[in-house]
């Protein structure tokens, strides 16, 4: 039997759904294209829990993909296997790092982030109602992006001034447009700054994670803490995820809410709450699309006979997967707060779900309930087909969100 001609995948993002569906058609998982390097997409829902919790599947590029070395070397997405934090560790390795990293993100320190994540959202809606009325504002800009920087700034202690330039490195990370050469700056850059992070925090250290996460690398003697590496990739990792995903989820709560006001309708008249609304968005339009990337560590022969080669990668299609009619029927495509069963993998799964998600529900709920309080008659400044995707295969969201608060008020 003849293989298949690898699906290629759009690095602009330009039209999602067709993808997904197009993935779906070709079966549980299929051969694509990621800007030159070959992969297997993974949509089904069911075959893509099973790799994202069984041993025959590895984040380790470095020791499950003999490619490896060439591809960190030309792949414009070389970051995202290259880094050695949790997002690549495998087995024992990331349950070291993942139990390193999880009091970051217990109850008590989220629990503490609720006045703090409320007083910023407080202050971006107040700077929004000096806005005219019938002015269009951007929302990704003034409420999307400020938000979780502020907060995850917050966590992990990183200085007011230093907040965006860390945001114009981040959106590249996940800018699949870029060159190599465009990739590898960045990806220099990045490591700049976090080196100069954690340079700030060793010699004066806060009640921030970057400093408890320092003091555990140095205090640990018996080899079960950080290298030098993990600690700045944990970093990395904790503020990409941390601000780059919650912008996105914000903005297609929101888009969603203007764009179907018979949901927004049942929010308000008590038939649904804004925890629904935030659980649908995730699953109709989960924050990243493809996560790259994971390496097969056996053969693994597929429910339709094909067969994904030791070492060969793995592309987790969650936005494809996420849709699936065996999962969610056929109105799978259909934005519901009602629906009955919202589960998703916007977070991950098992293992690997991730230890943010509690936060940025947290801030997602808050920036909605009182964005729609404070604004009850807000309205989308423009059709929603004209809005623009960022640029990217990994994450979804848009490059503006136009929304007038108010409307004018009739002379």
């Amino acid at each position: 039997m003849s293989e298949p001609v690898p699906f290629v995948i759009d690095p602009t993002g330009a039209d999602r759904h067709a993808e997904y569906r197009a993935l779906r058609a070709r079966g549980p998982a299929t051969p694509v294209d990621i800007l030159g390097l070959r992969a297997w997409a993974v949509s089904d829902p069911a075959l893509l829990k099973s790799m994202l919790t069984g041993p025959d599947v590895s984040k380790d590029g470095r020791t499950h993909y003999p490619d490896f070395k060439e591809t960190i070397r030309t792949w414009p997405l070389a970051l995202w296997i290259e880094v050695q934090s949790m997002l690549t560790a495998y087995g024992a390795d990331h349950r070291r790092l993942r139990r390193m990293v999880a009091p970051a993100f217990g109850a008590r320190r989220i629990a503490r982030l609720r006045p703090v994540i409320r007083s910023v959202v407080t202050e971006l809606l107040d700077g929004l109602a000096a806005v005219p009325a019938g002015q269009v504002v951007d929302l990704r800009e003034r409420l999307a992006y400020p938000l979780p920087i502020t907060v995850i700034g917050h966590l992990m202690g990183v200085p007011e001034d230093q907040r965006d330039d860390f945001r114009q490195i981040v959106d590249r990370v996940f800018d699949s447009t870029l060159t190599p050469e465009e990739a590898q700056a960045n990806t220099a850059r990045l490591f700049e700054r976090t080196d100069q992070l954690i340079a700030t925090k060793r010699a004066r250290p806060g009640d921030d994670m970057t400093s408890l996460l320092i003091a555990a690398r140095d205090e640990e003697s018996d080899g079960g803490g950080f290298t030098d590496d993990e600690l700045r990739d944990t970093l990395i990792l904790m503020i990409n995820a941390g601000y780059e995903t919650t912008v996105n989820v914000i903005d297609q709560a929101v888009f969603a809410m203007l764009t179907s006001p018979d949901q927004l309708r049942l929010v308000r008249t008590g038939r649904a709450t804004w925890e629904d609304v935030v659980e649908e968005t995730l699953r109709h339009e989960p924050a990243i699309k493809y996560l790259p990337l994971r390496f097969a560590v056996t053969d693994i022969k597929l429910p339709d006979g094909q067969v994904i080669g030791a070492g060969e990668p793995i592309l987790a299609a969650y936005g494809a997967a996420n849709r699936h009619p065996d999962w969610h029927g056929p109105d799978s495509d259909t934005f519901d707060v009602t629906r009955a069963v919202k589960d998703h993998l916007a977070f991950g799964y098992g293992v690997h779900y991730c230890l943010g998600a509690p936060l940025a529900r947290l801030e997602v709920v808050e920036a909605l309930s009182r964005l729609f309080e404070r604004f009850p008659d807000i309205s989308l400044a423009a059709a929603p087909g004209t809005l623009r995707p960022v640029p990217t295969l990994i994450s979804n969201g848009h490059q503006e969100l136009p929304v007038r608060l108010r409307p004018v008020e009739a002379a």
